[in-house]
């Protein structure tokens, strides 16, 4: 009898054991599951952080290398090349231009000179950069009471102004030299054109190096083909005939023949710049 319920208790205790020991597998794969899923959990936070951060500090850099690079509509950044007298110029010191200058419609040039008024059009949307120092040195009377130094009758038609230097009694002793604190660099070039610079047109006057321009132009009053090297500025729109009544009257040759200041002097009384 005692032997029966010994096999009793043995299989009762063996049974037990088995569903402790079924249980405790059944726990421990539970357990490897969750730490499975927990692990796959915290590196798609971790991953989906770090993709945040990266995404939040590449916007951030987007958005201040946006605003760096990128100026205002209808405008664009310039280059103003600091200009103080070493490479030889005679520097009128006029201050420096804004960085960033309109690029879209037009603009008016008014000269009141001693002999009538001489107007241009200006494209600021082909000129932009020298339409805006244009505006500057206009705003500062830059060019008021110069007088155009320049006048060249044999091949070159043009007649040259801007030089602030060439004021006064003294200013036929101007080499054309003279301009403003800052140059900066061409644009506007009449590549391929015939004439590169027809009647009418009004360009800048530079020297042989790059990025020369500054205050000095010239007005063609007869179709001249030079380097396409100047920047065009506008066309005269009045007071062209002003020109040719000068160029009419020649030059006193002090730089060769048919070069020369004007015989015929022509005087800016004032400069200004305003949209059309």
């Amino acid at each position: 009898m005692s032997s029966i319920k010994d096999r009793q208790r043995a299989a009762a205790r063996a049974r037990l054991e088995k569903e402790m020991a079924e249980r405790a597998s059944a726990a421990r794969k539970r357990r490897q599951r969750q730490a499975i899923i927990g692990s796959a959990l915290a590196v798609v936070v971790i991953a989906g952080a770090a993709w945040w951060i990266v995404a939040a500090l590449g916007n951030d850099d987007d958005k201040s290398t946006d605003t760096a690079a990128a100026p205002p509509a209808g405008t664009v950044a310039c280059t103003w090349i600091p200009e103080d007298g070493s490479s030889g110029a005679k520097v009128k010191d006029a201050g420096t231009p804004p960085p960033n200058v309109p690029n879209v419609g037009k603009a008016t040039m008014t000269m009141n000179t001693n002999l009538g008024v001489i107007t241009a059009e200006v494209d600021q949307s082909k000129a932009p950069c020298t339409a805006g120092a244009f505006t500057h040195l206009a705003s500062k009377q830059f060019w008021d009471n110069t007088k155009c130094h320049r006048l060249t009758t044999e091949g070159i038609k043009v007649l040259q102004c801007g030089d602030p230097t060439a004021t006064g009694k003294g200013w036929r002793k101007s080499d054309g030299s003279g301009g403003p604190s800052f140059r900066y660099a061409e644009e506007n070039l009449p590549v391929n054109a015939k004439p590169a610079y027809p009647k009418g047109t009004i360009a800048m006057a530079k020297t042989s190096a790059p990025s020369s321009t500054g205050s000095q132009f010239f007005i063609v009053y007869e179709d001249t083909d030079l380097p396409p090297d100047y920047t065009v500025l506008g066309t005269i729109t009045k007071g062209l005939d002003i020109v040719e009544g000068v160029a009419k009257a020649g030059s006193d040759n002090s730089n060769g023949q048919g070069d020369g200041h004007p015989k015929k002097e022509i005087t800016i009384d004032s400069l200004t710049m305003a949209a059309a």
